[in-house]
């Protein structure tokens, strides 16, 4: 079932966000060659207990027999993994990298999810190209996050803009909404069809996030249950954010 927040509860959700954006941009500051994901995991964690919220990725069930729940406070993934990255103090960032970062703040009874990628140091132009069109699919497929427009138009629009530009999204994982979990209904592809799916309606609260990939769509899990790999090991980008369905235009709530 697709929950309809009341107003106090959309207030709780702009805290959590804001808290996952602080969470984000302390993560980008500290980017750079030579540093571990498990350094930037420590930022964001730091970060969100400062600002009186926890990292809702920690300790997450995997679901999976034989598979410990998610150790990390944040997913980061460099270059060919898409998401789901363990942070670790042997994986060190390099010049030329991408690194995609996955966070959730958990406030209050509340989630705010947002991902993004980042350049370490100097990147190729195919890199930059394939950051930058991750983000604006975004913010083509947000074009239909309105009241009366259908699920299936986001999708569509995102997986229209990625497919245009060369790339390819993945479908196996896909956008969610989100409130008091950190997973809600609907899932939100993306590709697909418009007009297909659930009426938006003012109060639902969503993450839409473009996976996508500079080579084909086929992907593999890595030893570890969690990561999620490029098949051909092409790069890979990721952006998020949790929005709010309004009257009109949506509020992007990990952007505030």
């Amino acid at each position: 079932m697709v929950t309809i927040k009341s107003k106090s509860e959309i207030d709780k959700m702009r805290e959590a966000s804001r808290v996952a954006n602080l969470a984000q941009k302390a993560i980008e500051k500290a980017i750079r060659p030579g540093i571990s994901t498990l350094e930037l995991d420590k930022i964001a964690e730091e970060t969100m207990r400062e600002n009186g919220a926890i990292p809702a990725e920690k300790g997450y069930p995997s679901g999976m027999k034989g598979v410990p729940d998610f150790p990390g406070s944040i997913c980061a993934s460099i270059n060919d993994n898409i998401i789901h990255g363990i942070p670790s103090k042997y994986d060190i960032l390099k010049d030329g990298d991408i690194i995609s970062i996955d966070l959730v703040a958990y406030k209050d009874g509340f989630n705010g999810d947002c991902a993004r990628t980042y350049a370490v140091g100097q990147i190729s132009d195919d890199a930059r190209k394939l950051i930058n069109v991750t983000k604006e699919a975004f913010f083509e497929g947000i074009k239909y996050a309105k009241k009366g427009f259908r699920l299936g138009d986001i999708s569509h629009a995102i997986g229209e803009y990625v497919q245009k530009n060369g790339f390819s999204v993945i479908k196996e994982f896909e956008g969610h909404g989100i409130g008091r979990e950190m997973h809600e209904e609907p899932g939100i592809p993306n590709y697909g069809k418009p007009g297909r799916g659930i009426r938006l309606e003012p109060g639902m609260t969503l993450a839409i996030e473009p996976m996508v990939v500079a080579g084909n769509s086929d992907i593999c899990q890595g030893d570890d249950g969690w990561s999620i790999w490029t098949y051909d090991e092409s790069l890979s980008a990721h952006y998020e954010n949790t929005i709010l369905i309004t009257e009109k235009e949506p509020e992007i709530l990990t952007l505030n």
